[in-house]
């Protein structure tokens, strides 16, 4: 009596094939995934830029005297008599001053912008810092090209501004964003 072998299974060119397939798919579809994570990180990054806005307003109504924070750290700390501080800790842990953990790719930096002192730190509500009369603030990718394209900076007026090409170093730089 002569026994049957069953041969099943794929071949190792139905293999092959399916795998090339895969392999076309994801050269497709990476790209655009990049794109979309880059688009997510600029806009988390205009986001946070207002939220630097709102803190800096909050902290000069209630602590600076009028005055603005003059970093990042500043508005990072509570104040003495208790109270959430200004900016949110992924934030304040984002600041490239410090060479943190960056916040959706992208680091921050805020500054004032040589201005001239408002309050002494030991007169804030938190005694962190000096306040000023203006600020400035910079949201900086930190792997241009590949955590985000665009860079962008706001200052005390409100307004946001991107480049696509260079950090942004002057309020007179940038395009405004729309």
């Amino acid at each position: 009596m002569k026994k049957m072998h069953k041969n099943e299974g794929f071949t190792l060119i139905e293999l092959l094939i399916v795998v090339t397939i895969i392999g076309i798919i994801a050269a497709i579809a990476v790209p655009g995934l990049m794109r979309a994570r880059m688009s997510g990180n600029e806009a988390s990054a205009i986001g946070s830029l207002r939220t630097i806005m709102s803190s800096q307003a909050t902290f000069a109504s209630s602590c600076g005297g009028g005055g603005y924070a003059e970093d990042l750290n500043a508005l990072a700390q509570a104040p003495a008599v208790g109270g959430p501080t200004f900016v949110p800790e992924d934030l304040a842990d984002a600041d490239t001053s410090d060479e943190d953990q960056p916040k959706a790719g992208y680091g921050f930096l805020v500054s004032d912008n040589g201005s001239g002192v408002v309050m002494v730190a030991a007169n804030t509500c938190n005694t962190a810092a000096d306040t000023h009369t203006e600020f400035f603030a910079t949201a900086t990718p930190t792997t241009p090209g590949t955590s985000g394209t665009r860079f962008f900076g706001t200052d005390h007026s409100g307004m946001i501004r991107q480049s696509p090409t260079a950090a942004i170093a002057a309020i007179t730089d940038g395009i405004p964003l729309q």
